[in-house]
């Protein structure tokens, strides 16, 4: 018989790995663009499909850009911009250190 493990705990422990923090860390960036990404959808009522109408581009497009499994340019940005009514803002932060 399995023994369930809350994820919480799993992550405290995995944390305790200085190799699993750099890689996790390394993610920040990824998993921040990702989230704003899927916000500018949602805060606009659209689906994925109705996005990707908007946009001239399918589904599965926005679903790897969701996901993090894309990187996109500038000018895929700037029409996700403009289909979700919002405007695009790009800045650099200076890193701690």
């Amino acid at each position: 018989m399995s023994t369930f493990i809350p994820a919480s705990r799993l992550f405290k422990e995995w944390r305790k790995d200085p190799e699993f923090v750099r890689e996790y860390d390394a993610l920040e960036e990824e998993f921040a663009l990702a989230a704003a990404l899927i916000k500018a959808r949602a805060d606009a009522g659209l689906t994925q499909e109705e996005l990707a109408q908007r946009m001239g581009t399918t589904q599965s497009a926005i679903a790897r850009l969701e996901g993090g499994k894309s990187r996109p340019s500038t000018t895929t940005l700037a029409k996700l911009a403009k289909a979700t009514g919002t405007r695009l803002r790009v800045s650099f932060e200076r890193i701690a250190g």
